[in-house]
């Protein structure tokens, strides 16, 4: 029985409360100076899912003059090397804000951890929570593009997409980003901690489509003042995908987004619509709607 690690594990608890007790204070606008601009704790996390459409979203949803969002993913709820350092490690890692503005973060592999939903619950449990979803096959072909691109650049070998979908002739349960699209899995272990109403999910598929729509979906979940216009996104011919238009200035995504899916035969992919259907029938129960999955 080792004592040590005990006590370490109790002044961790305390400083989570304390500074829980601390943030909150900040967040309802206490001790702090008027017009003072200082990190602070997000008020929202977008908490998914990979190749989702999170980066789209954080990028999006900055056009607000009322968000500041952190560039990089954080990775605090999830890596224990990162939950270990305590919520001041975490506060250094958020964007400078004003304290009219909502800070925000995004990190992508926070809706499939299990562990995510309770840390995130003991730091704020008034939290709101983004989750951007998309047809959970096209996720999958998304997932395996960029692991294959990935490996690619770094001239390592690469396992072709049948053989990583397909096992024995049935769908490969041991695949991991298959398990990262069985939404219904995931969403369940969210709600034991957290309302729906503290949940919007976003259709990433329309967004994908038409952006605007769905980032005035936000702007309503989030009660932020009407700001987000269609004049902020214009179609790329070149990329195939919306760009932003901010102030007069234009920026699209990285190169990396919009990249072509391999191709795979039509049986295996309708092995995989199959698939998913029973997942996605329970998921569409769980949040009271529906979504035009294949």
């Amino acid at each position: 029985f080792n004592w040590t690690i005990v006590l370490r594990q109790l002044l961790f608890q305390c400083g989570i409360q304390f500074w829980c007790f601390r943030q909150a204070e900040i967040l309802q606008g206490q001790d702090l100076p008027h017009g003072s601009h200082t990190p602070r704790l997000p008020h929202i996390i977008i908490i998914g899912v990979r190749k989702g459409g999170t980066r789209a979203l954080i990028e999006m949803l900055s056009l607000h003059s009322s968000v500041a969002a952190a560039q990089n993913e954080v990775h605090f709820f999830d890596w224990e090397s990162h939950f270990q350092k305590g919520l001041p490690w975490y506060l250094s890692q958020m964007p400078y804000a004003f304290p009219d503005q909502l800070t925000v973060e995004k990190t992508p592999a926070y809706f499939t951890s299990s562990k995510v939903p309770k840390r995130i619950h003991q730091v704020n449990p008034d939290i709101k929570l983004l989750l951007i979803l998309r047809d959970p096959t096209e996720r999958v072909l998304s997932d395996y593009t960029q692991v294959f691109y990935n490996r690619l650049q770094k001239h390592k070998r690469y396992q072709p997409i049948e053989s990583v979908l397909v096992k024995d002739g049935e769908i490969n349960l041991g695949y991991k980003a298959l398990n990262r699209s069985l939404y219904c899995v995931h969403m369940q272990n969210w709600l034991q901690y957290f309302p729906l109403k503290s949940i919007h999910v976003v259709d990433g598929d329309e967004l994908i489509r038409d952006p605007f729509p769905e980032m005035k979906k936000v702007e309503r979940f989030l009660k932020l003042e009407p700001q987000i216009n269609a004049s902020n996104f214009y179609f790329n011919k070149t990329k195939g995908f919306y760009c932003l238009r901010d102030h007069g200035r234009e920026r699209c995504l990285h190169d990396s987004k919009g990249r072509a899916h391999p191709h795979v035969a039509p049986a295996i992919l309708q092995k995989l619509y199959q698939f998913f259907q029973e997942p996605n029938k329970k998921f569409f129960e769980l949040v009271g709607r529906t979504f035009n999955w294949k």
